[in-house]
């Protein structure tokens, strides 16, 4: 039985034009669910990744919002609180799409935090977007009362709050995680996991930052010996020359030649450029294993090689 790494894309638990709320996430994440059991009762064994991006916004801006009546939420716990009810939304809808298909197996969320450096020269340069729009005048009155770095963002659509995204180097609770996979789907790392660094005196310490979903997936895939890293994001496949009329979709790729296609700036930051680097640095660390980016739908289709792109050393 092959074992999975699957890491969800943030339209897998929010879908574009879909309310904003929880019930709104809890119908989508339905859907989800389904094909994801599907991947289970085909055979695979699955472990879970997922992001956090506008839901972490979401309970950010409503923490700040309420300051004058109850103390704002420092970030990490912001995203501890993200962890808690994605993956009890996922727990519910993937058990009852497993017990549909007469599958009795524990399906377990887990508060993960993730270990980041404290020197990660992101922290100098912080990149990731993070919550809603806003006008300039309430991006300024937002840098002076809480100290944001906010910008404007190129779509036009107004100025964000921007936070550092450190590198995963180290999942704490990874014994417990390994030991929980014997026997259920375990959802851990949400939103990246939980951004702490390790203090002198071995305590842990939350930080404001965002951990790349696809790399905090890849480091979870390493440390599980997983057969399959699998990223699903918005396209069925890998392209060059994306939305030009150039564009070639690849159904695979070797190490060199994504190492290739990265020198060329190929792929775009921010969306598919994580993605791409997260595959070649599992592929890198396990030769003899692949990762796959895909979209959801096609999730079973691309692990019999019938469609997405793979990823291999050579």
């Amino acid at each position: 039985m092959e074992r999975i790494v699957i890491a969800l894309g943030g339209k897998s638990l929010q879908a574009k034009g879909s309310a904003p709320t929880a019930e709104g996430q809890l119908n989508v994440i339905k859907k989800t669910c389904e094909d994801i059991a599907a991947i289970s009762c085909s055979g695979y064994e699955v472990a879970i990744v997922h992001g956090n991006g506008p839901q972490v916004g979401s309970i950010l801006l409503a923490t700040e919002t309420a300051a004058d009546v109850t103390p704002a939420m420092p970030f990490d716990v912001c995203g501890a609180m993200s962890q808690g009810y994605i993956g009890y939304h996922i727990q519910q809808a993937l058990k009852y799409a497993l017990s549909a298909r007469n599958i009795s197996k524990p399906v377990l969320p887990v508060a993960t935090q993730v270990i980041v450096e404290k020197d990660d020269p992101a922290f100098q340069n912080p990149i990731k977007p993070i919550g809603v729009y806003y006008t300039e005048e309430e991006a300024k009155a937002l840098e002076e009362k809480w100290g944001y770095i906010m910008k404007e963002q190129p779509n036009g659509k107004g100025w964000r709050r921007l936070v550092a995204s450190p590198l995963p180097r180290k999942i704490v609770e990874i014994k417990a995680i390994k030991e929980l996979w014997k026997s259920a789907i375990v959802i851990s790392c949400g939103g990246g996991g939980i951004p702490v660094v390790e203090n002198m005196d071995g305590t842990l310490e939350g930080v404001a930052a965002v951990i790349d979903k696809d790399f905090a997936a890849e480091l979870l895939a390493e440390q599980l010996q997983a057969d399959v890293l699998m990223i699903l994001t918005e396209v069925e496949k890998v392209a060059l020359n994306w939305n030009t009329p150039k564009q070639q979709d690849l159904d695979k790729m070797s190490l060199e030649e994504a190492a290739r296609y990265v020198e060329e700036g190929q792929f775009t930051p921010g969306t598919m450029l994580p993605k791409v680097d997260a595959a070649m640095k599992f592929v890198r660390t396990y030769p003899d294993k692949r990762a796959i980016i895909t979209s959801l739908d096609k999730a079973i289709d691309a692990l019999e090689g019938k469609t997405g792109t793979t990823i291999t050393f050579s």
